[in-house]
């Protein structure tokens, strides 16, 4: 992806307001979670929605088939960084979208 990243995240079905370094984080460390996958050159848009632990991801709108191993990755390593965010008690579902820009 290219330099300039945007991100949106919803929580638990709700909008997140992100600060700037928070945004640039995790676009970032989703980028690199997923740019390691088969089919994820010349990203230009990032979907990664978890819910109940089951992991979808939509690359420049094409859905990445996932085996296992990566999915539960990539699911631990998002939990892990929004749950420490502030007012996050729990983490039942996320929506994160990048775009370069």
């Amino acid at each position: 992806m290219k330099e300039a990243l945007t991100a949106t995240l919803s929580i638990n079905k709700a909008p997140t307001e992100m600060n700037p370094f928070v945004e640039q984080f995790l676009a970032r460390v989703v980028v690199a979670a997923v740019s390691t996958l088969k089919g994820t050159e010349e990203m230009e848009s990032l979907e990664v929605y978890i819910e109940k632990r089951e992991v979808s991801i939509v690359v420049n709108g094409k859905e990445l088939p996932l085996t296992p191993f990566p999915s539960d990755i990539i699911v631990n390593t998002l939990e892990g960084l929004v749950s420490t965010l502030k007012g996050v008690d729990r983490v039942e579902s996320l929506d994160i979208v990048v775009k370069a820009g």
